[in-house]
């Protein structure tokens, strides 16, 4: 027994000293390419958060993590209520710490071109009804309608999180990985929650509701992503909900209610809006940055 706790130990040594390292940290590289990715994702998160609530963004609130990126195009400050304001406002200096956290264990790279315009949020909620909405859908007009337009974005990197998870080779990285999910997991609750209170009501002046412009959001980042149901909307077939047997759902899960992953292409393919993960566009109108997202650009 003693002999073959030995041999394995000598055998996990020497397997991580095999392993490809960084020279600038102690992390295997794939794990510092796993960590860098999601950057692109926190960088588009903490700007609309930031901008939305306080009219400005990283430029001003915490420039050194930008590392000289350029600024975001059309990002602006919503009308929200005090209460809506005050939680998206922790949201934003949350995603600041993910930012400064990641770039503690990972070189990081500048900030990559953002387009949070009204526009994009239009053509993206466009797709997700199949028909150019009349007027174009304003993400900063009201409340509800950020709330909708905050729907689209955390989750994706959640399902990222919990995509690259297994892929985690050092304590180091692991350890990071599950912060970050845990507090974007939190944020995705509560977003869900808050719409969860306006599901049945119609979003002005659409007359639609809430419940349905999340169900068709989520229906088009399945479509995206090219990877299955890995999205469901606030309101479900019961076969769909927790336990197979419940509407709501307010937290979306497969059938042991286990949270989705998502590769990195797939999160590509639905942040670019194009479904192809070598085609930039939507919030990312050249691209992300890092290795992974390059190696998809050629």
């Amino acid at each position: 027994m003693a002999f073959s706790a030995f041999t394995t130990s000598i055998s996990v040594v020497l397997l991580l000293l095999l392993l490809p390292f960084s020279s600038g940290t102690n992390l295997p590289k794939s794990d510092i390419d796993n960590i860098e990715f999601p950057l692109n994702l926190e960088y588009l998160e903490a700007e609309f958060f930031l901008w939305g609530t306080l009219g400005r963004g990283l430029d001003r609130v915490a420039p050194n993590l930008t590392m000289g990126g350029p600024p975001p195009i059309g990002v602006k400050r919503a009308n929200l209520d005090s209460m809506t304001r005050d939680v998206i406002l922790q949201f934003a200096y949350q995603e600041v710490g993910h930012l400064r956290a990641i770039k503690r264990t990972v070189p990081g790279f500048p900030r990559p071109l953002l387009n949070l315009s009204a526009e994009v949020f239009a053509t993206v909620i466009d797709a997700a009804f199949g028909k150019q909405l009349i007027p174009p859908f304003n993400p900063y007009a009201n409340a509800v309608n950020f709330l909708i337009a905050s729907y689209v974005i955390p989750y994706v990197g959640l399902t990222g999180y919990v995509g690259a998870n297994p892929n985690l080779i050092s304590p180091t990285a692991k350890r990071l990985v599950a912060g970050l999910l845990g507090v974007e997991a939190g944020q995705d609750a509560v977003i869900r929650g808050l719409l969860y209170q306006h599901a049945t009501e119609e979003v002005f002046p659409y007359g639609v509701t809430v419940a349905n412009f999340t169900d068709r959001i989520s229906n088009l980042r399945n479509n995206l992503g090219c990877g299955g149901i890995k999205d469901e909307g606030l309101v479900v077939p019961p076969r769909l909900g927790a336990g197979g047997g419940v509407r709501g759902n307010v937290l979306a899960g497969n059938h042991d209610s286990l949270a989705y992953k998502r590769s990195a292409a797939e999160v590509l393919r639905i942040v670019y809006g194009s479904g192809d993960e070598k085609v930039p566009g939507g919030f990312y109108p050249k691209g992300g940055d890092g290795r992974i997202a390059r190696s998809f650009l050629g």
